[in-house]
């Protein structure tokens, strides 16, 4: 199998474009054919209901996209047979094609790390076959060690956050330590891991280490780019969170490669959004795909993603 790094080039390359679709499923906002005559909804009702959103929105974007990030917890509150359906989700889809990164934000210490790591990294070696698992990195160098060992051994990947896009992460992300912000010392540490990850003569300048940085902080985007020069960069908050294709254009390399940029709300509730209205709750898989093609072509105007057309 090819390297994490290596497949989400290639995925890249051939769909000639970086964006990035979050499965993040949400019974209140779910097209109305998947909630009609359910009353309260039990376990079993979200199960079936997220599994078939899900895999019908996979239907619509692996075409388009090269990969796609479930959101954990929107599974895990559902209970155990949601957790069945986020399995079935991923594998569906890898089946057609697509990268999967798993947000799950997971870390502990030692054993406890492992066994994360162990049980949801590696497509084929783990229960949960992720492709790659986003992780925090506030226990320290230590609590980091076994995903990224684990990702090198079953060719995943992982990202670490650095800078987030929520408003609330500057509370300590941007104290000052040392002279410079709490997020600069982790992204510095991440760049020395993910060069460290880096095969031999590789060609490819990115490892499997990469770094989660927020679009709702343009300045600061920009500025990781420039010292995360070995990490992919997996950018949230595209769309419903205020960020815009000028904003994460600081982002890429010269290229267009070097990351993928996020969008969960804004692609799969499009049907909601005033400007797919037209396409109603009947269409909503049209207005996922009118949403989707409209991201990539914002990207391809704004960014140097064009230059993968």
């Amino acid at each position: 199998m090819l390297s994490f790094s290596d497949r989400l080039a290639l995925a890249i390359a051939e769909k000639r474009t970086p964006v990035l679709v979050g499965l993040d499923p949400r019974w209140a906002q779910l097209p109305v054919s998947f909630t009609d005559g359910v009353g309260e909804p039990t376990e079993f009702d979200f199960a079936e209901a997220y599994s078939r959103f899900c895999h019908e929105v996979i239907d619509v974007v692996a075409p388009l996209v090269p990969a796609v990030k479930p959101q954990a917890a929107f599974f895990e509150q559902c209970g155990p047979d949601a957790m069945r359906a986020l399995s079935g989700v991923i594998r569906y889809a890898q089946s057609k094609g697509l990268v999967v990164i798993l947000d799950g934000k997971r870390n502990d210490i030692g054993s406890t790390a492992a066994a994360y790591a162990a049980g949801l990294l590696g497509r084929g070696s783990s229960p949960w076959s992720a492709d790659a698992l986003t992780v925090s990195p506030y226990l320290g160098d230590d609590s980091l060690a076994p995903f990224i060992e684990t990702a090198k051994e079953r060719d995943a990947g992982v990202f670490v956050l650095v800078k987030t896009s929520n408003p609330g992460g500057k509370l300590f992300q941007d104290l000052i330590a040392d002279g410079k912000p709490v997020y600069r010392h982790v992204a510095e540490w991440v760049e020395s891991a993910s060069r460290d990850a880096l095969p031999p003569r590789s060609p490819n300048p990115y490892s499997c280490v990469g770094a989660v940085v927020g679009a709702t902080w343009p300045k600061q985007l920009a500025e990781m780019r420039q010292t995360l020069r070995s990490c992919w960069l997996l950018v949230p908050g595209y769309g419903s969170q205020g960020g815009g294709a000028k904003d994460v254009a600081g982002a890429f390399d010269e290229r267009g490669m070097g990351a993928v940029i996020n969008n969960s709300r804004g692609i799969i509730f499009a049907h909601k959004k005033p400007e797919y209205a037209k396409f109603g709750e009947k269409k909503w898989q049209q207005a996922v795909e009118a949403a989707t093609l409209d991201m990539i072509d914002a990207l391809a105007a704004e960014t140097t993603a064009g230059k993968l057309r």
